[in-house]
This record gives structure tokens, sequence and C-alpha cells, in this order.
């Protein structure tokens, strides 16, 4: 596994399972042409990059540069880091045809043309957390940011304060707080706050 620290912008959720088994870090779906619809994605993916940075990859084809350039319009060009995976002939598995393009997707990519891409774009060169240590459900309920009568209302306003969406669940606030910040550095966050 490749561990990196900025989260992953890819098309859709065959994009998402199959890099979720090549790197460990935050993937996030657009959904297609969903991303142009959905202000909190937006505003989630903003506040991603703001942090770490986003790594967009997107497929080859004329979909895939329509969406990359989009979440270009949305984020500072200097918070991007663009993953380009080849112009590849051919058709996913699970599809009956081939694609208007006739192009593989990320989802149709070998773990070793994606690993060559990530290399290339110079993101394994990029340090992922400092301490390498992630909040774990156990201490995110010890924190109580779940399991609690006051969790919603308190995780709420953790949310509000670090400018993410606020109607997150509570494990897709865990995973995004984890991308974003190392144990120690959300605890500093919590003891000043």
């Amino acid at each position: 596994m490749i561990k990196l620290k900025a989260p992953i912008i890819v098309e859709g959720k065959y994009d998402k399972i199959t890099l979720s088994n090549i790197v460990d870090t935050l993937i996030i779906s657009t959904d297609g042409f969903g991303i142009f619809k959905n202000k909190e994605k937006r505003d989630m993916i903003k506040a991603l990059a703001e942090k770490n940075g986003i790594i967009v990859m997107t497929d080859s084809d004329s979909a895939g540069l329509v969406i990359r350039n989009h979440i270009k319009g949305f984020i500072d060009p200097k918070k991007i880091i663009n993953v380009y995976v080849p112009c590849l002939k051919g058709k996913e598995k699970r599809k009956d045809t081939f694609s208007k393009e006739g192009l593989l997707g990320v989802e149709g990519m070998s773990r070793e043309v994606i690993e060559e891409a990530l290399k290339k774009s110079g993101v394994c060169k990029m340090p992922a957390c400092s301490d390498g240590r992630k909040i774990t459900k156990l201490e995110f309920f010890e924190l109580g940011f779940s399991g609690k009568e006051s969790s919603r209302e308190k995780r709420k306003a953790l949310l509000e304060k670090l400018g993410l969406p606020q109607n997150l669940s509570a494990n897709a606030m865990l995973e995004i707080l984890n991308t974003l910040y190392c144990r120690d550095e959300l605890e500093e966050i919590l003891k000043n706050g």
C-alpha cells in the first residue's frame, strides 16, 4: 500500500474501489458529473485541499478532462496534484461494451500502471502524517464525537470550526479528520478549543 496524506479525487465508485487496494488515503468520488451540482462535496474538497492539497486522478477520456477542469475552477491550482493515467484502449471487465472513446478508465488500470502514474506525479515523495498516528474509532468515541447524546452537536461544532460540511456522519468525519490531521494535531486543536 502506498501511504499518502493528500486525498485522491476520482470519478466513480469503481475507480474508488480499484484505488482502495493500492493507496492508503481518503478517496472521494465526484459521482461523475454529479460534482457540478453538489455544493457540499465541492466545499469538502476545498477544505481538504486547503490543508494538504488534493490529488486528482480522472479517466483519460474527454469526460475525465471536463471533470478535472471543473475541479481546477474551484480549487487553487497550486493545491492540486494531477495524476494522469495513460490512454489505453480496452474496456473494463464489468462492462459489456467499450466506452464512447474506447479507453480504459482508472478502474480498468492495472496496479502497476496506477503505481507508475502516482510515482511520475511525485505524490509518492510527499510525506504522510509525520507521527503516523491516526484517531481510532474508540478514541473518537472517548472524545465524545460518537455514541453519546451530545455527539452530533459536538461533531457539528468542530466541523464548523474547521470549515467542513456539518452534516457528515461520524464515520465520514473520522475519515476526513484522519486525512487532514495527525492525532497529535487534532488533540492540539481540541485543547485550544
